[in-house]
């Protein structure tokens, strides 16, 4: 049995309820009390433990019925030099009991509920995680203890320490780097202007206009619209309108011809008129 002793006072929290301190106080405040051991049971289980120890078998193999009657047996004499006993301990009394009749009566359907040797296979199981809990505990008591087995060395003086950053960088990582933030602080949007083009239908209905007042074969630049400076608006206009001859072409409404190399100019005139140099 383990008690911890602290200063007492009349406004001191019952121990049922949540401590709401952070961990390291919690710690530095049981770190100051007083634990005595006094050689005690922990509670009903350890009693059981301690009652199956002395029937000289395996935890696995004692009889279940001689160990309730041991329990009962135990909470009549406690009772008889201590009448303020546990409540855990009568309840165990009463559990004890309860599987003994269980095991002693003949079995019937329970509707579910667990069976009688399924409730002494439990009870088996948790006195053995207590043996196995009290066994780790001894051993970790056994292990040597500072203060008590060994003894670190004095604590070693204390040199001045000072931190001085260094920079090795060049000329050319600093721009890098104020580049680079400078460039994330202003980012904005790239928005493309649009284009001012002359279109091919703009120039099939200017061509359509034109042609048939055309008597002769015609320079293509003659078509061009007139008052474009513009130098991209300018090259929109040529290709568009050698495009539009083109179409007109493939509906049989012009001829073209070029009589000399690939950059020699393009003459143009009405379908099936007759041209005078014929």
């Amino acid at each position: 049995m383990t008690i911890a002793v602290s200063e007492l006072s009349a406004d001191v929290e019952p121990p049922f309820e949540e401590d709401g301190r952070p961990l390291s106080e919690r710690l530095a405040d049981a770190s100051s009390q007083l634990v005595l051991n006094l050689g005690g049971f922990e509670g009903p289980i350890d009693v059981l433990l301690v009652l199956a120890r002395d029937q000289k078998v395996d935890l696995m193999h004692i009889s279940i019925l001689a160990l309730a009657d041991q329990y009962l047996t135990f909470i009549e004499t406690a009772r008889q030099s201590q009448l303020e006993l546990a409540a855990d301990y009568l309840v165990m009394a009463a559990w004890l009991a309860f599987l003994k009749s269980k095991l002693l009566l003949p079995r019937e359907d329970d509707d579910g509920q667990p069976s009688a040797d399924e409730m002494a296979e439990a009870l088996k199981f948790q006195m053995m995680r207590l043996e196995a809990m009290q066994e780790a505990g001894r051993n970790i008591f056994a292990l040597p203890r500072r203060g008590i087995d060994y003894f670190p060395r004095g604590a070693p003086e204390g040199l001045p320490l000072t931190l001085r950053a260094v920079y090795d960088v060049s000329l050319y990582d600093l721009l890098k780097a104020y580049g680079r933030q400078h460039n994330e602080r202003n980012v904005t949007a790239l928005e493309i202007e649009p284009f001012d083009l002359y279109s091919i239908d703009e120039a099939i209905v200017r061509l359509r206009e034109i042609l048939p007042g055309v008597l002769d074969w015609t320079d293509l630049s003659a078509f061009l619209p007139q008052g474009v400076r513009q130098p991209l608006l300018r090259r929109s206009a040529v290709s568009a309108t050698l495009i539009a001859v083109l179409e007109l072409v493939r509906q049989g409404k012009a001829d073209i011809r070029q009589d000399g190399g690939a950059y020699s100019p393009i003459f143009l005139k009405p379908a099936n008129r007759p041209s005078a140099n014929d």
